[in-house]
């Protein structure tokens, strides 16, 4: 057993005083060396102890922890520590879990990532055979249009997410030096936008009829704009030269959007046009509405329609020749200036001062959106959030 060693310092000069008892902290080069006496009943004990059950184990050595005092606490305290810690990302390999190592690292951000590298080599182990990399850059990806427009725009997507039939993915030391290029590129960008630093390209739409830019769209390659004309224009995102025209509609298009196969245009004219967006041959016109088409939304097999007429008309693609009016959806008051839409609803802005929502799978009405005091003109719809501007110089 161990023997507690106390200094008793006594006051000689005043017999009458108390006792005063000082306990000093434990000091391992003060430790005696054990008597054979103490090694004997050591082993005498361990032998007791390692014959009792876990839970008698357990009570022992709290009864004995309890007659202890607070130095010997604090050397039994460093003596469990190291014990105690358990460095489970390199345990978990060893027992054929890496997958949990991966998906517990996988939830860190840069920066926590950086240093997890540096714990240890099965650390940096885990990190590089998990594609934790590349897995970081994946899900800002997804999650911030900003990353999604570099991606597209800077080509690296291609070594994202599956690979291409045929192909394989980079190593993960690719992703490792991409990572902070990526986040160069996005500083440089924001430092752009702040100190105003910018190229100025103007396109001249100028002609014999045309006497303004409605709508426009563009990617890497080309801008696709809408014309008071009654034209559809394609330049060229390099030299901005027209590379087409695309004629067909009798009023002013207001509002179109493309993919890689078409683009639909809506019209002064009351109809809905379709395009081939490589050819730019016309190949559907829908007629439903009566007065100008102001906006239109399509996406995955889905298009949606407002007018001017106070309808919204939601219809089904089959293919760019197969369009059918699914719902008509009547509620509004005024114009429907603007919808938006994905799985689960359809919003609209009015002239009537009010957003309504619709059930996309029934286009059934779920509810009506009031703020606004005058009529909205332009509205965005994303994650369950509305964003809408209105002529009483607000945005919501």
């Amino acid at each position: 057993m161990m023997k507690m060693e106390t200094d008793k310092i006594m006051d000689e000069t005043n017999s009458n005083a108390q006792p005063f008892t000082s306990t000093m902290l434990y000091d391992p080069v003060r430790k005696k060396e054990s008597s054979p006496t103490f090694q004997v009943e050591r082993e005498t004990c361990l032998t007791y102890f390692s014959q009792w059950n876990e839970a008698d184990q357990v009570d022992f050595v709290e009864q004995l922890l309890s007659r202890m005092c607070h130095y010997q606490h604090g050397h039994i305290d460093a003596f469990l520590k190291p014990m105690l810690q358990r460095d489970f990302i390199s345990l978990l390999p060893k027992k054929g879990l890496d997958h949990i190592a991966e998906n517990i690292l996988a939830y860190l951000d840069a920066d926590s990532l950086k240093a997890a590298e540096l714990v240890c080599k099965e650390w940096l182990r885990v990190i590089s055979e998990g594609m934790l990399w590349k897995k970081l850059i994946e899900r800002k990806v997804r999650t911030d249009s900003l990353w999604r427009g570099l991606a597209e725009r800077r080509g690296w997507i291609q070594y994202l997410f599956k690979p291409r039939p045929g192909t394989t993915h980079r190593p993960h030391s690719f992703y490792r030096a991409l990572f902070p290029k990526i986040m160069n590129d996005i500083e440089s960008i924001e430092n752009n936008w702040r100190t105003g630093r910018h190229m100025l390209r103007r396109i001249n739409c100028r002609s014999e009829n045309s006497k303004g830019v409605y709508c426009l769209q563009y990617d890497d390659v080309k801008i696709v704009s809408g014309l008071r004309d009654n034209t559809i224009k394609v330049w060229d995102r390099t030299d901005l030269q027209c590379v087409k025209t695309l004629t067909g509609h009798t009023g002013s298009v207001l509002c179109l959007q493309y993919d890689d196969k078409v683009i639909i245009s809506g019209s002064s004219d009351s109809t809905v046009r379709v395009w081939d967006v490589n050819s730019g041959e016309m190949v559907n016109t829908l007629i439903h509405h009566c007065e100008a088409v102001l906006h239109l939304r399509f996406n995955n097999g889905m298009m949606v329609t407002c007018s001017k007429d106070r309808s919204i008309a939601v219809w089904d693609m089959t293919s760019p020749s197969e369009i059918t009016l699914r719902r008509v959806l009547v509620g509004h008051r005024a114009a429907v200036n603007v919808v938006d839409f994905d799985e689960k609803y359809i919003v609209s802005a009015s002239g009537d001062r009010t957003i309504k929502v619709w059930s996309t799978s029934s286009c059934e009405f779920v509810r009506t959106l009031n703020g606004h005091k005058r009529g909205i003109a332009c509205l965005q719809y994303r994650d369950r959030l509305v964003v809408s501007g209105s002529s009483d110089n607000s945005i919501r």
